[in-house]
């Protein structure tokens, strides 16, 4: 088995959906890593955490556990036994411990074949049981419609607008912000 980054509690998962797998990232996974995340397109609906132009040092220090916590469930969207994307719920503290935004990105060759909405769908409900979640949320910066419709897609709700929330190269933006949720543990996700 390929060597893991570090200190992943979810090592040993493997979510299998319609043409790609979600699992946990791998320190081979950096080459294709490299590939999908170093594209002006895909940053610019990202936040700072995610740089452009995306370099080795910065892949190296990701799939080192230096950027995210890797004890979160932060997985690779691979498709075709390369890393393309990732998607990850980051919980709450104390009393907002039972609540988790949700984030994701996918490498632009791969958009326009419904393939993040299928990612959502089979992400999102394991997350929330896991997790054990009440609620789910995502914002998503005031022009990508296209991750709006994704979240729409997969029974999100959108709750309203952080106007001027987001500052991306020095213009402000609105955050929308969009939330699944459920009032039992025992409800389906």
């Amino acid at each position: 088995m390929p060597a893991l980054a570090p200190s992943s509690r979810y090592e040993s998962e493997r979510l299998a959906g319609e043409g790609f797998v979600l699992r946990p990232w791998r320190m081979g996974d950096l080459e294709s890593l490299l590939r999908h995340a170093n594209d002006a397109d895909v940053v610019r609906g990202l936040s700072s955490r995610f740089p452009h132009p995306y370099t080795r040092r910065d892949g190296e220090r990701f799939l080192g556990g230096e950027i995210v916590d890797l004890d979160d469930p932060v997985f690779a969207i691979e498709v075709d036994g390369q890393a393309c994307g990732g998607i990850a719920a980051r919980g709450g503290d104390g009393e907002r411990g039972q609540s988790a935004e949700l984030g994701y990105w996918l490498g632009a060759s791969m958009w326009g074949r419904g393939l993040m909405t299928r990612v959502v769908a089979r992400y999102v409900p394991w997350a929330m049981q896991r997790l054990s979640l009440f609620r789910l949320q995502a914002t998503v910066l005031d022009f990508n419609e296209a991750s709006a419709r994704v979240l729409l897609k997969n029974g999100f709700i959108e709750e309203g607008v952080a106007r001027c929330a987001f500052v991306k190269n020095g213009e402000p933006h609105d955050l929308r912000v969009f939330a699944k949720v459920r009032r039992s543990l025992r409800d389906a996700p």
